[in-house]
């Protein structure tokens, strides 16, 4: 059976990513994502009225014209998990192919609200949910599995598509978490027995495979968080937090943690409302009935202005901005754009990291200024990441021993130190392992 594969997007940045997998007649994709550090240089740009043509030539989302070099009919587009980098394309593009939309539970719900949002595009694909371990035909002599993954939002998976040829791994996006604080752990059983029964293929997310080590679990992000946020217990000011607004493991340990310090937690942001309800209403996770979420401009500042009236000391807002996003409601805050007064001494806890991209440092870098021109006192780094370090990467490569590699979700500077890791199970550059750029075909099996 002829193996092709087309590597769409994210194969020179981290975001937009898309994989085309031809097997024979049949083609999955993996993954329509957007690049937002590509909207977020633009003023006032709303994606959702956008034409798809605009937005590849921004470089926002994955030029897909390549597809037409496929000989095969796409048979489903699945995305890995609900991250704007996986998922943010899926309403520009999806509508040019009769094909359904395969994922979880969650990361099906957060694409029903994505392509709810459109204005352009009417995405009518079918939208199929399958769990984790759950199969699927893909035509006549193909299957698609999703294994388990932990990474920073949960319901993630890595598809495989089994052909007669062997296992295609779509290993985007994870890290190697035991003990994670929501949902199961990372299934490497069921990657030790695909790499018993042979991969033919391993595409893989290069993100921190020059880091040293392993990726602590979550459960080490939510013990430091903890730490942090007690030794703030008897401080009698305003105290507000910050995290990825997907990461719903964090927001609940936030939550938790509040409540021991004698505050009342509230959720503040169009996105920490959107993906929290979503994951509570999915019953992922189990938050206080009087948890407020409040996502619309209107109610956020009539919160803000309760907790001044109320005393800030009773309150912890939990609030999007961490990478200093101009319209976030930390950056607004940092500029006094709310009710909320930022006063000498009051803390500001950020629970993540600054996603190394030049955008992002530089919106973080002002929004940080503005926060301690008013007196804000900065908790830094209470994080881990969601994406394999370089144990975590020559673990996965001893469990799957493939034949061939494919790193993605980085630029070639970041592709370097997993070749060199590469290299040591014996894979060689243009001949098993395939250092690839957007746009291209690899020829597994002619």
């Amino acid at each position: 059976m002829e193996i092709e594969i087309a590597t769409i997007g994210g194969y020179e940045e981290v975001g937009r990513q898309m994989t085309a997998v031809r097997a024979g007649d049949d083609v999955v994709v993996f993954d329509m994502g957007l690049n937002l550090s590509k909207v977020l240089i633009h003023d006032n740009v709303e994606t959702e009225r956008m034409h798809s043509l605009d937005l590849i030539d921004m470089g926002a989302i994955p030029d897909d014209r390549v597809m037409s070099e496929l000989e095969g009919d796409v048979k489903a587009i699945v995305p890995t998990h609900g991250h704007l980098d996986h998922i943010g394309a899926i309403s520009k593009l999806a509508h040019r192919y009769d094909a359904p939309i395969v994922a979880t539970p969650f990361t099906i719900e957060l694409v029903k609200q994505q392509i709810k949002g459109e204005e352009k595009f009417g995405v009518q694909n079918d939208l199929v949910k399958m769990e984790a371990g759950g199969r699927m035909a893909i035509g006549d002599e193909n299957e698609l599995e999703f294994v388990n993954v932990t990474h920073s939002i949960i319901d993630a998976i890595n598809p495989v598509l089994h052909t007669p040829e062997g296992a295609i791994v779509y290993g985007l996006d994870k890290r190697m978490d035991h003990d994670p604080v929501l949902g199961d752990p990372i299934d490497m059983e069921r990657f030790r027995e695909i790499g018993r029964e042979g991969v033919l293929c391993y595409i893989e997310d290069c993100t921190n495979a020059g880091k040293k080590g392993r990726t602590p679990s979550e459960s080490v992000a939510r013990r430091h968080l903890k730490d942090v946020m007690y030794s703030l217990e008897d401080y009698d000011g305003g105290i507000v937090a910050t995290t990825f607004s997907s990461h719903i493991a964090r927001v609940k340990s936030l939550v938790e943690f509040a409540d021991d310090i004698g505050r009342q937690p509230v959720l503040l942001g169009r996105s920490m409302e959107k993906y929290s309800g979503t994951a509570e209403r999915l019953d992922f996770v189990d938050f206080p009935d009087d948890l407020g979420m409040y996502g619309h401009r209107k109610s956020v500042d009539r919160t803000f202005k309760r907790i001044m009236n109320e005393g800030k000391e009773n309150f912890l807002p939990i609030v999007t901005g961490h990478q200093g996003e101009p319209r976030a409601m930390l950056t607004r805050m940092g500029r006094g754009e709310t009710p909320y007064d930022i006063e000498d001494g009051d803390k500001v806890i950020f629970s993540a990291r600054v996603i190394p991209e030049p955008t992002n440092e530089g919106q973080r870098y002002q929004s940080e200024k503005l926060l301690r021109m008013q007196g804000a006192r900065i908790y830094d780094e209470i994080h881990v990441s969601g994406h394999l370090r370089e144990e975590g990467h020559y673990e996965m490569l001893d469990a799957l021993q493939p034949e061939n590699v494919i790193p993605a979700h980085q630029d070639m500077q970041g592709f370097a130190p997993y070749v060199d890791l590469a290299e040591q199970f014996g894979l060689e550059v243009g001949e098993t392992l395939h250092v690839t750029r957007n746009g291209n075909m690899i020829q597994l099996v002619e």
